[in-house]
């Protein structure tokens, strides 16, 4: 079997068409074209002479090729991330409250990096929160835990 060949009913897609690409021609000047009938075409592609004077359509679109990149920049002065703090109060005082600090200290880290001055300063206040909360239910809980063993000790001596 030759796949080279083309095989009966099938034609080339291109010629088939019948149609054939209009030529190229450089542009005297950026934005403005000229047919090859001779009438000038406006900035767009719209031909000037197209329609009788006061019939003109009611709107002209120009689609031009435009491409804004906004990348933002890391903050000159980023927003506190209390990162280490969340670290101490996920080993040593609150494991739950402790993880949720240190997330929110990591979404601080992220919005100073991509310049997010709101998130930023939004997620610093959450994970301080957090962290105050998780240091004091840790103080708490030691606290509360050497009171027992105390009074557990001074019963058991009776």
């Amino acid at each position: 079997m030759d796949f080279n060949s083309t095989s009966a009913g099938w034609t080339d897609e291109k010629t088939s068409m019948g149609q054939v690409p209009p030529p190229y021609h450089d542009r005297p000047q950026p934005g403005y074209t000229q047919q090859d009938d001779g009438v000038p075409l406006q900035y767009g592609g719209v031909p000037q002479q197209l329609y009788p004077a006061g019939h003109q359509p009611a709107a002209v679109v120009a689609v031009q090729p435009t491409t804004v990149y906004v990348t933002r920049v890391p903050l000159a002065n980023p927003v506190n991330d209390y990162l280490c703090y969340s670290i101490f109060t996920l080993l040593c005082c609150c494991l739950p409250i402790g993880i949720a600090a240190l997330v929110y200290s990591i979404s601080t880290r992220e919005a100073n990096n991509i310049g997010d001055q709101e998130a930023a300063e939004r997620n610093s206040k959450t994970a301080r929160i957090l962290n105050h909360v998780a240091l004091g239910v840790g103080i708490g809980v030691t606290v509360m835990s050497i009171v027992y063993i105390v009074v557990l000790a001074s019963r058991l001596q009776n």
